[in-house]
């Protein structure tokens, strides 16, 4: 599974996982896995390093073998934590393993602000239906049309939670 979730904060990978009893496994940029105690404390909440800015193909195939075996994915579509709280326009990577594997795809909206005594709000919606995009011929227009869906959904939910 998938899950893709608005990114507003540097918490918002564990808390993607708070509500679920399995691991989650996330992307973290390289750079994160070069401060020891950090790197530690990140790949035992199921980080692997990823080279940013480029087509880092080890990160790719880490990915979908983990998406292969069964396992828990966590993505943040932006690629980037929002400066306004805003969600903003997915990377065409979270397209890219939500076409080239068979996961569900699960929007989760992280609703909130990260201050003392204010409650966060993680919602996890339904699964997204991929099949006629899963079944078209892959192209940078699919691949755009799927990143827009996924960000569209999550966008939904945070709407339809906002309070």
């Amino acid at each position: 599974m998938i899950l893709c979730a608005n990114h507003i904060s540097l918490w918002d990978p564990p808390l993607l996982g708070s509500g679920i009893e399995r691991q989650v496994h996330f992307m973290a940029k390289e750079e994160l896995f070069k401060i020891p105690v950090l790197s530690f404390l990140i790949t035992k909440f199921g980080a692997f390093p990823v080279k940013r800015g480029a087509g880092d193909r080890a990160a790719i195939r880490t990915t979908l073998k983990l998406l292969e075996d069964g396992k828990i994915f966590g993505i943040f579509p932006e690629g980037t934590r929002s400066k306004t709280g805003e969600p903003g326009e997915a990377m065409p990577g979270v397209a890219m393993f939500a076409l080239k594997s068979e996961a569900a795809v699960i929007p989760v909206a992280i609703i909130g602000p990260y201050r003392p005594f204010r409650s966060i709000k993680i919602v996890y919606g339904k699964p997204i239906d991929l099949t006629q995009l899963r079944e078209a011929k892959s192209s940078a227009d699919t691949l755009k049309e799927t990143s827009d869906l996924i960000m569209e959904h999550i966008k939904q939910l945070r709407n339809q939670h906002l309070s």
